[in-house]
This record gives C-alpha cells, sequence and structure tokens, in this order.
C-alpha cells in the first residue's frame, strides 16, 4: 500500500472515489505513463470505482486523432479499461463560463502583451514581477475583449487572458498566470468552432470537477501548480464537492529517455523510426519489442509510489520480464552465426523428425518435431579446431550433443582459400538418440537447425539506446551507434513458420525474440542474461 492509497482510505467514502488518467494527445505514451495508468487504473480497479480516460486536447498545433486512438490502444493493451473515455474539448463551453466568471469578479483580464513582455514582467524566483499596463481593464472592457478574442477578430498572440493574482507572489506560477490564448489552427474534434483555447492550468482542475474526480493524482512537476489548481476551483463560484490534488514522484529509468520533446527529436532526426521504434521506452515500442503488459505492471509495482524522486536501473525490467518469459515463452533453435556440419554417415535422403519440448519450465506446452538431415547448421562459436578440457562443446576428435537428436563426432574441416572453415565433418552415434541411455558421459549440448529445411529471417538485435546512464541535453550525441545491429544470415527450424505477431519465443542459448510487425523479421527481447554495461 502506497501514501495515495493510504490518504484515499483515510477519508473514506470509497463508494464516491473516481480517477482519471489524463493525457495530452500530441504523441504515444512512453513507460513512465504506465506507472500513472497503473496507480490510477489499478487503484480504480482494487475499490471498484470509475476511472475515467481524459484527453487534454486543449493545444490543437500538437495534437492528432491518430494519437488519442494510439493511446487507447496503450491503456488497453496494459490491461485496463476506462469507464468513461472523455475530452477536456468536451467542456469548452463550460471552461469559457468559468472565464467569464473570473472576469466579472474582476479577477481576469485581457492582456495585449507579447509572451516575451509577459514573462519580463512576471521577474524571477528573487525579483517580484511588475504589473501589466492591461490590468486595470474595466470589467466591460474585458468581457468585450474577450468575447472578440472567441470570434477570432484578433491575432494568434496578440491577446491572452490572465487571472489576477499575486505579481510578488514567491511562487512564481501565481503571478497573474495565463488562462487563454489565441490559437488558429483547427482543432482535431471541434474543428473551427473555436479561436482560443484554455491552458491546462486553467482547465485542467476544472475538468477535474465537472467530472467528479475526487483525487487527482499528478507528478511531482505539478506541486508547484496546485495552489493555482485550488485557486480556480475556490474562484469559479463552484458548489459540491472540488477535488484534491495528490504529487507523486514520476518515473526515472537509466539509460533511456522520458520526455515526449526529445523522443520526437529523436524520430524528426532520424535516429529512430517512429514511435514505435523497439529501442524507444514508449509503450508502442516496448510492445514491439516483445515486453508484455504483466512484465510492465509488475515493473511499475516493484518500483511503487512514493513522494521521493529516484533513478531507477532499467536491469530491473529486464529482469522481471526475463523471470516472466521463462516461463511462459516455448523454446525455437535458431543459428545466428550458421557453419554447415554434414553428417557423413547419415544417409543423405533420410529425415528424422526429433521430438523436442516446448518450454521445459512448462509441462503442458507439450513438443514439437523438428527435422534433423545429413546437413546441418550449428554456431560457429560452437566450434573448435582445437580446445582445452574445459570446452564442451564440438572440437576436432570431440562428441557433443545436438538437442533432442543424436551424439556427433567432429572428424576434420574442408576450408577456402582463406583459411575460413567451410564444413565440418562428422559422424553420428545411431545409438545416441535423445532420450536413450549412453555407455558415456556427453557434457556439452548445442542447438542446431537442418539446411534443407531451415528458414531464414533478418534478426533486428536492439542494445540501449544511449551509451550513458544519464543522457544530457547533448543526447543526440550520446546515441549508442550500436543499438541497433541487423543480422542477415540467422536461419530457424520450420516451427518459426508458425509463430505470430507479439508472441515471444526463447531461441536456445541465445535469447528471448519476437515476430516483427512486418512478419518477416525478429526483433530481440532481452538476452537470456544480463549481460550490458553502460
Amino acid at each position: 500500500m502506497n501514501f495515495i492509497e493510504e490518504k484515499i482510505l483515510e477519508k473514506g467514502n470509497l463508494d464516491k472515489l473516481k480517477l482519471r488518467f489524463p493525457p495530452e494527445p500530441n504523441s504515444g505514451l512512453h513507460i513512465g505513463h504506465a506507472k500513472s495508468i497503473c496507480l490510477n487504473f489499478g487503484l480504480a480497479e482494487k475499490y471498484n470505482a470509475p476511472c475515467t480516460l481524459r484527453f487534454d486536447d486543449t493545444n490543437p498545433t500538437t495534437e492528432k486523432t491518430e494519437y488519442v486512438e494510439s493511446i487507447i490502444k496503450d491503456v488497453e493493451w496494459l490491461g485496463f479499461k476506462p469507464s468513461d473515455i472523455k475530452f477536456t474539448s468536451d467542456y469548452f463551453d463550460f471552461i469559457y463560463e468559468c472565464a467569464i466568471t473570473l472576469i466579472k469578479k474582476g479577477m481576469a483580464y485581457v492582456d495585449d502583451s507579447t509572451s516575451e513582455e509577459i514573462a519580463k514582467m512576471k521577474g524571477t524566483p528573487t525579483k517580484p514581477g511588475i504589473n501589466s499596463p492591461f490590468r486595470n481593464r474595466t470589467i466591460e472592457e474585458n468581457l468585450n475583449l474577450f468575447e472578440r478574442m472567441r470570434s477570432g477578430e484578433f491575432k494568434e498572440g496578440s491577446m491572452t487572458l490572465r487571472v489576477k493574482i499575486d505579481m510578488s507572489h514567491s511562487n512564481m506560477i501565481l503571478r497573474d498566470p495565463v488562462i487563454y490564448r489565441i490559437i488558429e489552427i483547427p482543432h482535431h474534434r471541434t474543428g473551427d468552432n473555436w479561436k482560443i483555447y484554455p491552458m491546462y492550468d486553467f482547465a485542467h482542475p476544472l475538468s477535474d470537477y465537472i467530472e467528479g474526480v475526487t483525487d487527482s493524482l499528478c507528478t511531482l512537476e505539478f506541486e508547484v501548480h496546485r495552489p493555482l489548481y485550488n485557486w480556480i476551483l475556490r474562484s469559479c463560484n463552484l458548489s459540491g464537492n472540488l477535488p484534491e490534488e495528490t504529487e507523486f514522484a514520476r518515473l526515472n529509468i537509466d539509460s533511456t529517455i522520458m520526455s515526449k520533446r526529445k523522443i520526437n527529436a529523436l524520430i524528426d532526426n532520424g535516429i529512430v523510426k517512429g514511435i514505435d521504434d523497439p529501442r524507444l521506452p514508449t509503450i508502442a515500442g516496448l510492445r514491439r519489442r516483445g515486453f508484455t503488459p504483466s512484465g510492465i505492471r509488475e515493473f511499475c509495482d516493484r518500483v511503487g509510489v512514493t513522494k521521493r524522486e529516484s533513478v531507477v536501473s532499467y536491469t530491473l525490467l529486464e529482469e522481471i520480464l526475463r523471470t516472466e518469459l521463462n516461463k511462459t515463452s516455448n523454446r525455437l533453435m535458431g543459428v545466428f552465426d550458421p557453419v554447415k556440419v554434414v553428417i557423413t554417415n547419415w544417409n543423405e535422403y533420410d529425415v528424422k523428425w526429433c521430438e523436442v519440448e516446448n518450454n521445459p519450465e512448462n509441462e503442458k506446452s507439450g513438443k514439437r518435431l523438428v527435422p534433423f538431415t545429413r546437413e546441418i547448421f550449428i554456431e560457429k562459436e560452437d566450434f573448435r579446431e582445437e580446445a582445452n578440457r574445459k570446452y564442451h562443446r564440438l572440437k576436432l576428435g570431440g562428441e557433443v550433443r545436438l538437442k533432442g537428436a543424436f551424439v556427433i563426432k567432429a572428424n576434420e574441416v574442408l576450408k577456402d582459400s582463406l583459411g575460413n572453415i567451410t564444413e565440418i565433418h562428422c559422424t553420428f552415434d545411431p545409438e545416441s538418440e535423445s532420450g536413450k541411455e549412453l555407455d558415456r558421459k556427453i557434457k556439452g549440448t548445442i542447438h542446431w537447425v537442418s539446411c534443407k529445411y531451415g528458414i531464414k529471417m533478418r534478426v533486428n538485435e536492439y542494445d540501449r539506446l544511449f551509451d550513458v546512464e544519464t543522457p544530457s541535453d547533448d543526447f543526440i550525441n550520446e546515441v549508442n551507434k550500436d543499438s541497433l545491429t541487423i543480422n542477415n544470415d540467422a536461419i530457424f527450424e520450420p516451427e518459426i513458420k508458425n509463430l505470430k505477431e507479439g508472441v515471444v519465443v526463447q531461441m536456445m542459448r541465445k535469447g528471448y525474440y519476437v515476430l516483427d510487425k512486418d512478419g518477416i523479421s525478429l526483433n530481440r527481447t532481452v538476452s537470456l542474461k544480463a549481460g550490458w554495461k553502460g
């Protein structure tokens, strides 16, 4: 139980509990949002309370319907079903009337100052601001100008609506903040109906109120905005119960970034290929890489909800996923750096269908048949011409077991003119079929793929996106140049043809992989063991 849950329980009235998750539809969601999703929807699920998915669509400059659709998909993929899907634009009339109320109470005024002039008048944290020359306009003049702003009479950037609070307040957020601005770009839902749009700090508390939200849960950067949140609720002549804001620490993970602006910069600079690039910490990217909803939810649960900022290791996320996939993922055999092995005492036309278990961690997963033929591929690293006694894979004069098949012995190698091994000639022991007892101990077992039946597929090997644990403002130049390597030589057993998009499998002794959305390539999800070092 976290401090927010304790606070909710202390207040009582769980039958009135209502929560919301309010993303702006200007990009895809990332794993930082997943923490807030799990907190809000998780509490609602636990206490059988409603939780609304509300889109903060107050800035048509950056918002698109495609982002709305992707966010809905992300939330549902994580396993949550919103009680309602709403938009701040649903409440534009109500929010506008609240602004009129403030003007009529002499608490808001139209300002002709530019954004640069307003910023200069606000002062600094150690120096008080100064009043705008337009602060003392009459109520009638402000009402007239605000209505003309709404009708589109003035150009974008020429006027704003500000509230009167205190230009000398120690909290600069309360130094007459702007609550409305003119934007001439059509809105993705309301079209050209509006020429003015409320600022987030104004629309957010009013949207919470009209939806009956009891607890507005925000990350810590909004703590300094809370006095304005409360001021707006108190000043707009609202009746009934008012929502209460509580802040918690946002999710920070090393070796990555969780800033929409920076993620968009990586996309715009061509460093990553869209919002679902598997190297990004976006929900779409993690899904494409093979991360599971349960793994992400477990990660958010492990991280917990606190008031203190901290940085979580990316290896925790990987280890949680690795533990889950070990139990749930079927095994397949794939050779990533192949060298040919010829079984010289095997009939050229014979095929032996070997029975191999799908997942030794799950008896119910069953078994599959893998074709064994005279010519097979093994990993180059699984063979040495000479090796010491501690090497338990294939070497000249030595034996090794092929997973699910037979024991083979290496007798000679063929090489090209450059000295590269082209073939390894072996013999198999017909009495060594998998499951039979041997009169000797074979210490090594390696994976393999039939040359005749093998399927070649492209493999995308992903690593951390950055070379540093804490990317700086110069993050573009801190990108790991080896964050993506492409292997076009990998060959897999024929069962790979039955793999479905989004289903993760363990490639024996290599790692976990998922079929990409293109249906013809594999993405590495995570290695078998933690091996990346910053």
